[in-house]
């Protein structure tokens, strides 16, 4: 065989073109293609992961709630990973409120006996005149019309101080997310799903489970507050909160 022989013996390898590799063989010196659907060395390979599998230097997406190895953190969206307020943080934020409901309360309760005292000395003053006249009889009436009066007013105090009390935890609760009492041990209502603070009807859901609670002697209430120690899902939600969708954060 001549080697400007056109038409070489094709099963002879030494009469093959030099510059083609024979079919599915690799030729040395040329790039090779990585087979379909597997990564070939010496290429780039794509930043997007395979379907359902994390990629490498991509660090995992958790959804919102989700506890870290249970050891107290939680991932909030829009907050990232923020810790739980302790049972302890949230008794004693609980107490200080407490504390300045009943300074309040002994304010209006103090307004309302000086007013209920101060009528009866008023029936007293009726001694001074002699008992059937006409004088007498005005003055008793005049006293009984203040007694009412008084007994009214101190009534109306109470429904005033149910009200601040309403506005007070309902309101800041749901505009800032933390009570006075919160916002000096450092803890915050928010929103599971959002990071942001619950709103008026999350903070109101939130507010009266515990209200009702509280006709039952106040049994109910205090059980309402102790509820997250009775919450397995690691998140120290009160019945209060899964009810609300919200969870209590340290933010300090």
């Amino acid at each position: 065989m001549s080697f400007g022989d056109p038409n070489p013996n094709p099963n002879n390898p030494y009469g093959q073109q030099p510059n083609q590799p024979p079919q599915g063989q690799p030729g040395y010196g040329y790039p090779q293609q990585p087979p379909q659907g597997q990564p070939g060395y010496g290429y780039p390979q794509q930043g997007q992961p395979a379907q359902g599998q994390p990629g490498y230097g991509y660090p995992p997406q958790q959804p919102g709630g989700t506890l870290q190895a249970n050891n107290g953190y939680i991932n909030v969206p829009g907050l990232g990973t923020v810790e739980l307020a302790t049972m302890g943080r949230r008794l004693g934020a609980r107490a200080l409120d407490g504390v300045a409901y009943g300074i309040l309360y002994m304010i209006f309760s103090a307004i309302g006996v000086a007013s209920l005292v101060g009528a009866s000395k008023s029936i007293d003053d009726c001694s001074s005149y002699s008992y059937g006249t006409e004088s007498y009889n005005q003055c008793v009436n005049d006293a009984a019309n203040a007694s009412v009066g008084v007994i009214a007013g101190f009534f109306g105090f109470i429904a005033v101080f149910a009200l601040i009390a309403l506005l007070y935890e309902w309101l800041m609760v749901s505009i800032w997310g933390a009570t006075l009492g919160k916002m000096v041990l450092n803890v915050k209502v928010v929103k599971e799903s959002t990071g942001q603070a619950p709103g008026l009807g999350a903070g109101f859901i939130r507010w009266i489970i515990p209200m009702v609670g509280s006709l039952f002697c106040g049994l109910g209430t205090l059980l309402v507050y102790l509820s997250p120690f009775f919450d397995n899902s690691g998140k120290l939600q009160g019945w209060h909160d899964r009810a609300g969708s919200t969870i209590v954060i340290k933010t300090k």
